[in-house]
């Protein structure tokens, strides 16, 4: 049991050291050094792709939002306060970035060029479990950006309400609902496509 315990001990010292390596990182970052904004790109870079290719799902938009992503937290460095950890940062920028590529292609009516049309349903047809996704997707940018990154972080990515609320700076009461809201507005938008089927 003491052994045990003396592994938790050391691994929880050693997750504290990692982010405060981190944090270190942030802060060369701040004062200019590039070399320390290349290392915290360098160990973000796997999930802020998977991020904006859940939301892009094309992996070259995908390496341009990670890029847009970088550029803009380069940017904004200077403003981190350091109250959630980078990665926890960086998913903040990687979901603006990406939901405000998605309205802006929405606004202008643009369709990727690999676009695949959704097979054709027959009226009275069941949906199949990927013409769903398919429709919940679509319908997620059609949302209000701050509904669009919550319920994406929940159902997508699977973070807690709590670590949501953290990254979205909001309080929990808000977070849940916004939610509550953003499932609301959701299932009419679904609704409507689903008429569309019928």
């Amino acid at each position: 049991m003491i052994a045990v315990a003396g592994v938790a001990n050391c691994l929880t010292r050693e997750l504290g050291m990692a982010e405060l390596a981190d944090l270190e990182l942030v802060r060369r970052a701040q004062a200019g050094d590039t070399e320390a904004f290349s290392e915290l790109v360098r160990r973000t870079q796997r999930s802020v792709y998977h991020l904006a290719l859940r939301f892009m799902r094309d992996g070259n938009l995908a390496e341009d939002m990670a890029q847009d992503a970088y550029l803009k937290a380069f940017r904004l460095i200077r403003g981190f306060r350091g109250d959630c950890s980078f990665a926890t940062w960086m998913y903040r920028v990687t979901c603006s970035v990406c939901l405000n590529e998605l309205n802006r292609r929405k606004r202008r009516s643009e369709v990727p060029l690999d676009h695949h049309e959704p097979s054709p349903v027959h009226p009275g047809a069941p949906l199949e479990a990927e013409e769903v996704k398919e429709l919940v997707r679509r319908s997620v940018v059609k949302l209000p950006e701050h509904y669009a990154t919550a319920l994406t972080l929940y159902y997508l990515d699977d973070v807690a309400y709590e670590e949501i609320a953290r990254v979205m700076e909001i309080p929990l009461g808000t977070l849940k609902t916004w939610m509550h809201r953003g499932r609301k507005q959701l299932r009419r938008i679904v609704e409507e496509e689903l008429q569309e089927y019928e």
